[in-house]
């Protein structure tokens, strides 16, 4: 199946016209598994408008009581990001802050913050806090 006819297919099935190529929506829909594998396998470019982007370090105020581990079991890293609607493995970037970096979902978020939120690994507490809270596109790759 050509790229241009699973996008079309995914665009079909999630019943939404809030999502899109380089076009995006402001409250993303949870990722359902039957389109997680074209998400991983690059069949699929999604950009989302406006996601909320957070960021934590590891501590186990903020993780579990093996605050070095995340849920898919990999060590944190640079480059590691949470998000409950993305599948472990997408690779993800957030251009208006981090420019080309590419960041790799491999863990989850308190289970309070539904969609549309990711929470980018941090090295330290005090880097977390400064990062805040913003709002930002998210291209999904």
């Amino acid at each position: 199946m050509s790229k241009r006819l699973v996008l079309m297919a995914f665009l079909a099935l999630i019943g939404t016209t809030k999502i899109g190529v380089i076009q995006g929506a402001s409250d993303p829909p949870a990722v359902q598994p039957e389109y997680q594998s074209a998400l991983l396998a690059g069949d699929v470019k999604v950009t989302y408008q406006e996601v909320r982007a957070t960021a934590y370090a590891s501590v186990p105020e903020e993780t579990s009581d093996h605050p070095f581990i995340t849920a898919s079991g990999a060590h944190v890293h640079d480059g590691t990001i949470a998000a409950n609607w993305l599948p472990f493995g997408t690779k993800v970037k957030l251009p208006a802050i981090f420019g080309d970096k590419v960041f790799t979902v491999e863990d989850h978020m308190n289970r309070k913050y539904d969609n549309g939120c990711v929470d980018v690994w941090m090295p330290s507490v005090t880097k977390a806090v400064d990062f805040g809270v913003k709002y930002t596109d998210i291209e999904i790759l």
